[in-house]
């Protein structure tokens, strides 16, 4: 079967683009629990144990912010400082009676994404504490189950954008039911499957689709701003169970590699085709979903959506994302993507995959060539049938002042700081 031949092709193919593990230099501890990076760059742990990790932001003065999903010592969010400049966080704070996955500072403030508000919190220069109660940004987003989480970014011009996941698998008139046709059209895209622009300094604000930015996104919290190509970016969720619905259209295999994890850059009014369509990484094209009509082949209405830009293994769960604006890094890294992969659930019998950070090249506010795999060995070297079997799994990505990528897991709350020790002639 053609699409078996190019699964293989393709799984060697990636194979090849992993880089080389890097062994601990000597200004490196080596202290990074298994975790690694290409040759010449130092991962350490930055801290243990925070909490259940979500997205992370970092100040310019270093200060880290965490989003927690279950609140920790009486708070949703953790406050981490280096107090010493040893590239430990040595102090830990929490505050905020929230919980939730996006944040983001922005003009003094710290945003933080709940399920159906997001909130800001006036910062003191001196303590990076909060002064006075949060104000209210945008209210009334949807109440939803399924893909609540919310990603957010904030483009030059005073813009919020966020995330409105589809609380579904691909609009089914029952929701990831065998042979359950799609809805058509489907009246989740009213208010949900897409990206929601909002003033990013005006409070009091409620949800309508009037604020719609971009739809047919089933879900993409991992958002980003590029400030070279002025653009929005992210990486959006493909759907599940091909074959557990339609076991005689999709085989087991195919079902664990399809569809990719699309890299978008997504502009006003732009339609990425959710539910209706998928994209096919080994075909490079959108292809008609089963619900509606499609067997793996035909493509039909999905020609007149937007296709993304980067195709990831599907099921990896991209979480997080950011463009790497440091000067620390060498500079094939500077303006590329990292991307924070939460690993897949749904490739059994197969093994689990994902668990990594990968790296986008840019050059000008594109990518300018293949992705890579960063940083790996979060999941541990065993393969894996269950995410629960997972070590650590990465969910957060930021840059620091100095240049450092830092990387959060959701698993136990560990923290990681990437630096760049090496030189040109110590990487492979």
């Amino acid at each position: 079967m053609l699409r078996t031949v190019l699964l293989t092709a393709l799984a060697i193919t990636l194979g090849m683009l992993q880089l080389p593990a890097q062994a601990a230099s000597a200004e490196c501890s080596g202290n990074s629990s298994g975790v690694s990076a290409p040759a010449g760059f130092c991962v350490e742990v930055y801290a243990k144990d925070v909490g259940a990790l979500r997205h992370i932001a970092v100040a310019g003065d270093g200060t880290l912010y965490a989003a927690l999903s279950r609140q920790e010592n009486g708070g949703g969010i953790a406050l981490l400082r280096d107090t010493d400049g040893d590239g430990r966080a040595d102090s830990v704070r929490y505050f905020g009676d929230v919980r939730g996955t996006g944040i983001a500072l922005h003009r003094g403030y710290l945003y933080f994404g709940e399920t159906t508000r997001i909130l800001r919190f006036k910062l003191s220069p001196e303590t990076g504490l909060p002064q006075g109660e949060p104000q209210t940004v945008v209210a009334a987003l949807p109440d939803q189950r399924q893909h609540s989480a919310r990603g957010m970014a904030f483009d030059g011009a005073g813009h919020l954008y966020v995330d409105i996941g589809a609380p579904s698998n691909a609009c089914q008139k029952r929701d990831r039911h065998p042979h359950s046709k799609g809805m058509d059209p489907c009246p989740l895209l009213e208010n949900h499957g897409g990206i929601w622009r909002f003033s990013a300094d005006k409070t009091g604000q409620r949800f309508s689709a009037d604020h719609r930015y971009a739809t047919g996104l089933r879900h993409t919290i991992a958002l980003a701003w590029n400030h070279a190509a002025d653009a929005l970016f992210g990486v959006m969720m493909g759907r599940d169970q091909l074959h557990g619905n339609w076991p005689e259209l999709y085989t087991v295999k195919e079902n664990a590699e399809l569809p990719a994890e699309e890299f978008v850059r997504i502009d006003r009014g732009d339609n990425f085709g959710w539910p209706y369509c998928y994209y096919d990484g080994f075909r490079n094209k959108l292809v008609l979903a089963p619900e509606y009509g499609g067997n793996g082949e035909k493509v039909g209405r999905c020609k007149k959506f937007e296709a993304p830009l980067v195709a990831f293994p599907a099921h990896w769960a991209p979480e997080a994302m950011v463009f790497y604006t440091g000067e620390a890094f060498p500079p094939e890294y500077r303006g590329g993507a990292f991307v924070a992969f939460h690993g897949s659930w749904n490739r059994a019998p197969l093994p689990q995959q994902g668990f990594v950070v990968a790296f986008v090249p840019f050059d000008h506010g594109k990518p300018s060539g293949h992705w890579q795999v960063f940083a790996k060995g979060f999941a541990g070297e065993q393969k894996l049938s269950s995410p629960s079997q997972a070590r650590f799994r990465p969910v957060g990505v930021a840059v620091g002042p100095q240049g450092a990528l830092y990387i959060a897991d959701s698993e136990r709350g560990w923290i990681w700081r990437v630096t760049w020790t090496g030189n040109e002639g110590t990487r492979d």
